[in-house]
């Protein structure tokens, strides 16, 4: 840690969120003569990759700055009157919850513009791509960030224009269909959760995330609370999402370009869920009491179906995509989740954070390499990299097996890499849940839970068999192996999810402090 004043951490933390939009007007405007490069396509590439890193910049000089010894206080907070009639408030800062995810969003938007410098998906002007790009980005970061019902709304909802327009226009087949379920989806949802926030801000008396999470419910009656919950919780189910309204997700990736199905697993997915830890669980403790058994039904219905869609994708003459193989695979892994939070204990929370952080890190990875995939053998039909024209990536490209092998084991929980203590925790928090809840069920969903992972290793040990090994056929071409740019956008995604499994007390260590005292009702 090194010391930064409180201003200077506001700073920071407004820089972040707001920077990625001063960035997305820039890139609307004609490149400078001398900045043009080869071509302004060129340029504004760069431009986004510059944005990026200094945003990535930000967010790691704030880790170093951020108290690591009161993870649980808020701190590089700003907060200042917006309208003051209702009581909205420019609420904003960080804490142990929220700090990792701002982290995540910079570094995996950073890759996705490094990545696309070189790989720019098919479609019509860079400039529209690196905007739109920027003001997910800073939507993402701000919906971790802020601090009050009415902004986090806003802040949620500021997203899905630019993920809409990313699919419908630089993806692929059956892109417009893709684009109009998903912003339908999020939108009725949306309207839902809407409802759910109004009604506790004006029954309470304020939008005030932090002063509503230290009254811990007190100031609601059981009524309100079980209707707000029931209102919010629907639209935050559908953007984690969870089973049944996941429909949306499979579609969505396998039509987005690579960096938006990076993007959309890898953070949008976790704003669903850290809206059920920052605002159900603390400010509307008794609705959320009510409904976790519920909850935690459709999270361990959502960890079965998710697995077998995916083995019966994976299974020879099904036709199926690895894209879409990888979304139904963020439906079981996100279910873990949803276990952890409806357990409501410290150690199911604590769980339920780290799987968020180990999926945004694994299946981010693993989109980067369906889609580099793709781009090399014109398909993710594992039927086709399978067949006769194969891929057999340890002959063809073995460091792109390997990289492929290890996604596929990080993703279903191998012990030392960051998927494993997520779950593990989640069904610890399962297999003693909050008091009050029942213990029976419970350690049923937990028993469900565990023969979930065993479906998931074998659904991805078939795909690392079926793509990975295997004799190439003798006239096959040349195929690159991973290149200078793929190394640098995924090495650092490898990197974490093996210093993560090895040493998770880095990320233990800051929520756990928060998960207490939000649970406590912000008590320390």
């Amino acid at each position: 840690m090194i010391d930064i004043s409180e201003s200077v951490m506001q700073f920071l933390l407004a820089l972040i969120v707001a920077g990625p939009l001063v960035g997305a007007a820039a890139a609307l405007l004609p490149a400078p003569p001398g900045l043009k490069g080869k071509s302004p396509d060129q340029a504004v590439l760069r431009h986004g990759i510059v944005v990026t890193g200094a945003v990535l910049l930000a967010a790691i000089v704030l880790v170093l700055g951020f108290d690591h010894s009161r993870p649980a206080r808020m701190q590089a907070t700003t907060n200042l009157h917006w309208i003051p009639a209702l009581d909205i408030r420019i609420h904003l800062g960080v804490d142990g919850i929220s700090l990792p995810l701002l982290v995540l969003t910079a570094l995996l938007t950073f890759l996705c513009a490094l990545y696309s410098y070189f790989k720019m998906p098919a479609g019509p002007s860079p400039k529209a791509f690196v905007a739109l790009l920027l003001v997910l980005e800073s939507g993402t970061l701000a919906t971790f960030a802020v601090l009050d019902l009415i902004l986090f709304f806003l802040a949620f909802e500021m997203v899905l224009i630019p993920m809409y327009f990313l699919i419908a226009r630089w993806g692929g087949a059956q892109r417009t269909r893709a684009a109009w379920k998903f912003i339908l989806y999020t939108l009725l949802g949306s309207v839902v959760m809407l409802l759910g926030l109004l009604l506790i801000g004006l029954k309470s008396g304020t939008f005030d995330m932090v002063a509503l999470a230290t009254d811990n419910g007190r100031g609601l009656t059981t009524s309100v609370q079980v209707t707000a919950v029931l209102a919010i919780a629907a639209g935050l189910a559908v953007k984690t999402p969870m089973w049944p309204l996941h429909s949306w997700l499979p579609d969505a990736h396998t039509a987005a370009p690579t960096v938006g199905s990076v993007l959309l697993a890898g953070v949008l997915l976790k704003m669903g869920t850290y809206g059920f830890v920052r605002i159900a669980l603390p400010i509307a403790p008794e609705g959320m009491h009510t409904f976790a058994p519920y909850l935690a039904a459709f999270a361990v219905v959502g960890i079965v179906y998710g697995s077998l869609a995916c083995l019966s994708l994976a299974r020879k003459g099904n036709n199926g995509d690895l894209k879409r193989l990888i979304a139904y695979s963020s439906v079981g892994h996100m279910g873990f989740v949803l276990l952890g939070i409806a357990s409501m204990t410290p150690t199911g929370v604590n769980g339920a954070l780290f799987a968020n952080i180990a999926h945004g890190l694994i299946t981010g990875l693993l989109f980067f390499l369906v889609g580099a995939l793709k781009d090399r053998y014109g398909t993710a039909d594992l039927d086709t990299l399978a067949g006769a024209t194969g891929a057999a990536l340890y002959g063809s490209a073995p460091r792109f097996g390997a990289l492929l092998a290890f996604g596929a084991v990080a993703s279903l929980g191998l012990p030392g890499l960051a998927g494993f203590w997520g779950e593990m925790l989640t069904m610890f928090g399962a297999f003693d849940p909050a008091e009050g809840l029942s213990r029976p069920a419970f350690l049923t969903f937990m028993a469900v839970a565990g023969f979930g992972t065993l479906l998931t290793a074998a659904y991805l040990l078939i795909v690392v068999r079926r793509v990975c090994m295997g004799q190439r056929r003798a006239n096959a071409g040349p195929v690159a192996d991973v290149q200078g740019y793929e190394f640098a956008a995924w090495t650092p995604l490898v990197a974490l999810t093996v210093l993560a499994g090895l040493w998770p007390a880095v990320l233990l260590g800051l929520t756990d402090p928060a998960v207490q005292k939000l649970l406590a009702g912000g008590k320390s």
